[in-house]
């Protein structure tokens, strides 16, 4: 296998996101093992290096993908205007660049210059600013590929947390959870859980609703129409899935730790526990796409912002898990093509029968 290159979008460059890039692979010298490249401008690269260290931090401007060495800093110019930068606050000349940044290492992937992607933060409102279509990385990323679903997964070493509704204001959420959309999530999960991560058979835990999973229809019968349904008709399909699990009890139990993966209703449901537990060690994941990306688990940190404050530590551990990733959907694939080899040369053998093989092997006299 090659070595893998993976792309690193320089998001808002009004908040912490080159900070934590260039902390990541200039001081750390996370990546040594696959080729990094920055997607944003190396103007903005040399303003973000002056400010956070004064540390002799090189990097390396190329025009293409097919260009970026091993153990350097990459960037690739998204843009060639000078950019005013406002640290610390939205602007739509910053949202305007995070998705000049994103639109081309989108392209990068998909014409499979480089193998995963890692998205710094951008800011929602500085991206309506700019007219982005979309309300955040992960449903322009499924939009782009084109993937009827896809799965916001929050992981780290001990929890992976995926949600059935992304960002939806809290009063649209009970309408949006179908059986459909539920039971999609799990498969999506479980797939993701076998081929992503290596596990053959993950186990699953459904979270309810409503309070107390509706208390056997007390308080809302979403949960025993709608999840406990999907639930049933995932078990049908060979999925290990269980529940529904009243969300309280489930992590204040300490029960999330006897799950592969954990899906919840809906945004805050998933992500107020995962924070707790994991936050600067977690990485967002979108799981369902036939690309690879993730993001570190915080935002863009306008408070911090030009500080040198920031930690990188999330934004090590996405280029890491992309790399993970890489690798285990490359075995995943190898193996399966091997199995599917073996099967059709068994068929083979079966098509023509041992006798006959024997017979052909036989000498003429």
């Amino acid at each position: 296998m090659t070595q893998t290159t993976i792309g690193i979008t320089c998001g808002d460059i009004n908040g912490i996101g080159l900070e934590v890039i260039l902390k990541a692979l200039a001081l750390k010298k996370a990546g040594k093992s696959f080729k990094t490249i920055v997607y944003g401008s190396t103007k903005v690269v040399a303003y973000h290096k002056n400010i956070i260290t004064q540390e002799n931090i090189q990097f390396f401007p190329i025009q293409t993908a097919e260009e970026a060495q091993p153990d350097r800093v990459n960037v690739i110019n998204c843009w060639q205007d000078n950019v005013n930068i406002t640290l610390g606050k939205p602007s739509d000349l910053g949202g305007q660049c995070a998705f000049k940044a994103l639109e081309r290492a989108v392209k990068d992937l998909k014409d499979g210059a480089i193998d995963a992607l890692v998205t710094a933060p951008i800011n929602k409102k500085a991206m309506q600013m700019a007219n982005f279509p979309f309300i955040g990385h992960t449903e322009y990323l499924t939009d782009a590929f084109k993937a009827k679903e896809s799965l916001m997964l929050m992981v780290s070493d001990a929890l992976r947390i995926g949600v059935v509704t992304n960002h939806l204001p809290l009063r649209e959420v009970a309408a949006a959870v179908t059986v459909e959309k539920v039971l999609r999530k799990i498969q999506i999960m479980s797939e993701t859980l076998r081929v992503d991560f290596g596990i053959e058979k993950p186990t699953i835990a459904v979270l309810g609703l409503n309070p107390h999973a509706g208390d056997e229809g007390a308080i809302g019968d979403e949960d025993d129409k709608i999840v406990r349904t999907a639930i049933e008709q995932a078990k049908q399909k060979g999925i290990l899935a269980f529940g529904p699990y009243p969300a309280d009890g489930f992590f204040g139990s300490g029960q999330f730790n006897k799950f592969d993966g954990i899906l919840a209703m809906y945004h805050d449901q998933g992500l107020i526990p995962f924070k707790t537990l994991s936050f600067g060690a977690g990485v967002n994941y979108t799981a369902g796409l036939a690309a690879i990306r993730t993001s570190p688990d915080h935002g863009t940190a306008y408070d911090i912002a030009g500080k040198g404050e920031a930690d990188e530590s999330s934004l090590i551990k996405s280029l890491f898990l992309a790399a993970d990733i890489v690798r285990n959907r490359s075995e995943y694939l190898d193996l399966r093509a091997n199995s599917l080899e073996r099967r059709k040369q068994k068929a083979l053998e079966s098509e023509t029968g041992e006798d006959e093989v024997l017979e052909e092997a036989l000498p003429e006299d």
